[in-house]
């Protein structure tokens, strides 16, 4: 269900908004990150995901946002849940005013995929990343960043 931009403010002003983070691994152990584009965490690396809709399943927004997020369409019964995370923004897709909280569910994939083949719409100069560079990098999100000690420990 897509709202119309000034019902979807007032919701961002209002509540807490529920997101799926796909936390991608290649063979090598990597994790998948682009460089966002918009609002929130404009201008970081960050890990692939979005919003769940109204009425939406979270089997079907899983399949939903890997299919926009990656290109490539995958079941939640494919990956393993890292956790539950909040994310605190203090500004949102509407510019500094709401803030944008989040309730976001964390699920890893092993996945090898051809970066120059990912989806725009949200994150460009996608790239590989050790997770020990991916933990210690500035320019990496910090909510992108706490997945780390889930992917190390092996801890859902």
């Amino acid at each position: 269900m897509y709202l119309t931009g000034e019902a979807f403010r007032t919701v961002i002003g209002a509540t807490p908004l529920v997101s799926i983070d796909l936390v991608l691994r290649n063979e090598s152990g990597q994790v998948l990150l682009g460089l966002r584009t918009n609002r929130p965490a404009q201008g970081f690396w960050f890990v692939p995901g979005g919003r769940v809709f109204k009425g939406e399943t979270l089997d079907a927004a899983f399949m939903r946002l890997t299919s926009e997020e990656l290109g490539k369409q995958m079941t939640r019964a494919r990956a393993r849940p890292l956790g539950i995370y909040e994310h605190f923004y203090t500004d949102s897709v509407f510019g500094e005013s709401p803030a944008t909280h989040y309730v976001v569910l964390a699920y890893q994939l092993s996945l090898n995929l051809v970066l120059e083949e990912l989806p725009t719409a949200q994150h460009r100069n996608y790239r590989w990343w050790d997770t020990v560079d991916m933990a210690t990098s500035e320019n990496v999100h910090l909510h992108s960043r706490t997945y780390v000690d889930a992917l190390e420990t092996g801890l859902s």
